[in-house]
């Protein structure tokens, strides 16, 4: 993911000269998906065989991703091109989230799912603090397009590394309902629940502020500031730096506050590290700009670390098994609309606003989320005080 991240901001922006509003159509596009598709997504997974959903989209992604190297190289990559992969990659994406949220709870016990996300977490980290230093130097060692086949290589690899999980998953639910009413189900399970209606509200509004953040950051650095892709690929490690060290920091931060108090303190330094990104010395020496960014997206990252293992867990934890496809993906579909819209914000804002002005915005709309899960029954919850879910 921090491969393509970097590959395709570079690719979009210095390569094909995009637009601020194109750059964001593009960020668009790979979320619409979630948009189009996630609700069915979450109940066919419901349905299927998970481990074999994450194996089959997980190859079919690799694949489309090699569409745009193999344009590029004939000459007929475009904007508009490189966006219908990203939404052709995008759906795919979509039913691998759905399933790999809905199969780690078949694989460890409840008492460990935030500890098990943790360690997801972590090794995620890992590579978002790798991958964008790597992005970096491929891009300029081998250009933005061939950087892509080294994505879509991982993607091969993550297809054959679940193709070895041998623990048998149980059988699925064998009534057949009309998808329509198994969406309904999850919709009204979501929004009516104590606690999940108020983290997910929470969380498309942080969604929101996040996709306008990301975009703005990409043409922050790599056009009003100037700096190169590498210098971008190391604002980019140090938030992977940060995340992985939140995600070390989770499980413990989860037994002391409790999952819900984590969420809400994350967000509220997700506010706090944006706020200071408006304020970057932009008239400063590269390595002063480059070090200022790199402390505010490690604060970032470690936010995003911190926070990601306690969301996961109490959500999985307070959802009965059969319905867990059909919540993450009512959450995530609903998030990755936000999304869309922020991508498509953020490229109009950047536009017709100064750069400091927006990420301002940014950072009121990261403190609108924290507050919300602050004055809800989310401040304090704990997934040990819920009933265990069937």
């Amino acid at each position: 993911m921090a491969l393509t991240t970097v590959a395709v901001d570079v690719l979009v922006i210095d390569v094909l000269k995009a637009s601020e509003a194109q750059v964001g159509l593009v960020r668009a596009s790979q979320f619409l998906p979630y948009l189009v598709l996630g609700l069915v997504a979450g109940a066919q997974v419901d349905r299927w065989r998970r481990r074999r959903v994450l194996i089959g989209f997980n190859l079919a992604q690799a694949l489309l991703l090699l569409g745009i190297p193999l344009l590029y190289a004939a000459g007929a990559l475009s904007v508009t091109s490189t966006a219908v992969v990203l939404f052709a990659s995008g759906c795919c994406a979509v039913y691998v989230a759905a399933a790999e949220q809905a199969y780690l709870p078949d694989l460890v016990p409840r008492r460990t799912l935030v500890l098990a996300n943790a360690r997801l977490g972590q090794a995620m980290s890992v590579a978002q603090t790798l991958g964008p230093a790597v992005a970096g130097f491929l891009v300029a060692a081998v250009s933005a397009p061939v950087t892509l086949v080294v994505s879509s290589l991982a993607r091969g690899f993550n297809a054959m590394s679940i193709f070895r999980i041998r623990r048998p998953e149980p059988p699925r639910d064998v009534e057949r309902r009309p998808i329509v009413r198994e969406i309904g189900e999850g919709l009204s399970f979501t929004y009516r629940h104590q606690t999940l209606a108020p983290l997910a509200v929470s969380t498309h509004v942080w969604f929101l502020a996040n996709s306008i953040a990301v975009t703005l950051l990409g043409l922050f650095v790599l056009r009003d500031l100037s700096l190169s892709a590498a210098a971008y690929g190391a604002v980019l490690t140090a938030a992977g730096v940060g995340s992985l060290l939140g995600a070390l920091a989770a499980p413990r931060a989860a037994r002391r506050l409790g999952e819900g108090n984590v969420i809400i303190v994350s967000r509220a330094a997700c506010a706090l590290a944006w706020a200071a990104i408006a304020f970057t010395p932009t008239a400063a020496a590269t390595s002063v700009i480059i070090g200022y960014l790199g402390v505010l997206q490690l604060l970032c990252g470690a936010s995003m670390g911190l926070e990601d293992p306690s969301e996961m867990g109490y959500r999985q934890a307070v959802t009965p098994r059969v319905m867990l496809g059909r919540v993450n993906s009512v959450l995530r579909s609903a998030n990755r609309s936000m999304a869309v819209v922020g991508a498509l914000v953020g490229g109009v804002l950047a536009t017709a606003f100064s750069f400091r002005t927006t990420l301002l915005a940014v950072a009121a709309l990261f403190l609108t989320a924290a507050l919300v899960g602050a004055g809800s029954p989310l401040r304090g919850a704990r997934s040990g005080r819920v009933p265990v879910a069937p």
